[in-house]
């Protein structure tokens, strides 16, 4: 029975996990070294507990570079089929994380799929799925919406999320500075998108319409 939460809750308390062992294995390394990295927060190992299938593997500081693949399923090829074909295509020339980049119809069942039947890690990008989950304008989404999907991700087995941070509190006060009415554009990759998001202090950090 695990007594603990998170790779890295475990690392503090000193216990060295199967994953630990997995990524020290691969990487030349003591589980010892591999679990003390983990603990300082050097060494992420992503792997969902939910990802039954998942071969592990260490990405950060001192260990080898890895391999991501973006793959997904999209308007012009909707086949969950063809898409996994890639995907194993992908990871048995040596990628070690697949970035499910699905931007059309349900993406569930294909998330699904992915994280029981394909090893390597994987990861999303819970913003494009938002919009696809609701079926509602990116700029009617709230932050509880967002975070909702976030965790459905984590339900279905996901291994690491893509998050979009491209403001800081410096910005927002730029912003406020220099603000004229009805005159600001944000020039980012999505759509601009309302954020209601707080602080430790339960003080508003973003509020975007």
């Amino acid at each position: 029975m695990r007594n603990y939460t998170t790779q890295m809750d475990a690392a503090r308390k000193g216990i060295i996990t199967p994953e630990m062992k997995a990524v020290a294995a691969k990487e030349y390394r003591t589980e010892e070294e591999i679990r003390d990295l983990v603990a300082k927060g050097q060494v992420v190992i992503c792997a969902n507990k939910l990802h039954t299938c998942i071969d592990p593997n260490g990405v950060g500081s001192m260990l080898r570079t890895k391999i991501n693949v973006n793959l997904g399923v999209s308007r012009d090829c909707k086949d969950y089929d063809i898409e996994m074909q890639k995907v194993m295509a992908a990871v048995n020339m040596g990628a070690e994380a697949i970035m499910d980049l699905s931007s059309h119809g349900n993406t569930q069942p294909f998330r699904r799929k992915l994280t029981s039947e394909c090893p390597a890690m994987i990861g999303t990008v819970p913003v494009y799925d938002s919009v696809i989950h609701y079926q509602r304008d990116l700029a009617t989404l709230t932050a509880k919406d967002f975070i909702d999907v976030v965790r459905l991700h984590a339900e279905d087995g996901v291994d690491f999320v893509t998050l979009h941070c491209g403001i800081t509190r410096k910005t927002i006060e730029q912003i406020k500075k220099h603000k004229k009415k009805n005159e600001h554009r944000f020039s980012w990759r999505l759509s601009c998108f309302r954020l209601d998001e707080h602080d430790w202090r339960r003080k508003s950090l973003l509020r975007i319409l």
